[in-house]
């Protein structure tokens, strides 16, 4: 049984700088979260697990890079459009796969103002390394054909850069990502965290920028209520109100990235006692 995972959420930008700002802060308490066993991403989550994992920056280097400069990082919104029909798959979809279908369409509907090349190459940009690392890293996408949830990991034939690229393609706002053959949109449209796939770990964290589900998809709280219902003591950390407030109103907006970092610094401290009591059980 793999010991202790880390799961960590899809959020946009703003929620890849909180979920930075809370294990860094955190690790500042005595609770350093970096040599969890299994590392789980979904979209902005990916992102950070891959950072994370890769060894090569630590916590405090990781969180400075939150506070930086964000010119030459893209920016995106969902249009209102595109929110209407994200509303009308929810009201229509009864299963994450199917909700994972209607998006899928919406992502191909799209045009992007960014080809899938240079969204790739800003993907890459971001990475600390091109290359899987040698501890377990599972990064999550979605099938934009069938809906269905799929892991990527260094022994998959996908490189690192593409499998964090389709967990990052926000149907209708990022191109679809061409992987192994098969077209990808956003680990978090099964999911905001898929902490079902912690299942068999014996100490859970979850980093989850949204706390909501809809009537397709799990909330990661009773994700973690079926894994705790299975054994496992888990720790599950959403947004606080500050925190909320510094996303803003588009998570996808770097200009709001040091902000939402340094509300996930700030809130850390809250969360540090139960989340020890979860690694020492």
């Amino acid at each position: 049984m793999t010991d202790t995972a880390l799961v960590l959420g899809s959020g946009g930008v703003t929620g890849g700088a909180w979920e930075t700002g809370i294990l860094h802060g955190l690790a500042q308490s005595g609770v350093d979260l970096s040599s969890a066993d299994l590392i789980i991403g979904s979209s902005a989550g990916a992102m950070v697990g891959a950072q994370l994992a890769s060894g090569l920056l630590g916590l405090p280097e990781l969180y400075e890079l939150q506070l930086a400069d964000p010119q030459d990082m893209t920016g995106g919104r969902l249009g209102a459009a595109t929110l209407l029909r994200y509303a009308r798959a929810v009201l229509s979809a009864r299963t994450p796969e199917a909700y994972g279908r209607k998006l899928g369409r919406i992502a191909q509907d799209a045009r992007p103002g960014v080809s899938a090349e240079d969204r790739r190459a800003a993907i890459a940009s971001r990475l600390l390394s091109p290359e899987w690392p040698g501890r377990p890293l599972i990064v999550t996408a979605v099938d934009a054909t069938t809906g269905e949830l799929h892991t990527f990991d260094r022994d998959g034939g996908v490189s690192l850069v593409d499998a964090v690229t389709a967990s990052c393609a926000v149907p209708g706002v990022w191109p679809v990502a061409r992987a192994g053959g098969r077209d990808w949109i956003d680990g978090g449209a099964h999911s905001t965290a898929n902490a079902q796939l912690a299942a068999g770990c014996g100490r859970v964290v979850v980093i989850a920028p949204s706390a909501r589900g809809n009537k397709a998809i799990d909330s990661p709280g009773s994700q973690a209520a079926a894994l705790a219902a299975n054994g496992a003591r888990v720790e599950v950390i959403t947004p606080d109100a500050e925190a909320k407030r510094a996303f803003g109103r588009n998570p996808l907006d770097p200009s709001c990235r040091a902000a939402a970092a340094r509300a996930g610094l700030a809130q850390s401290a809250a969360h540090a006692p139960s989340v020890a009591a979860v690694l020492s059980a």
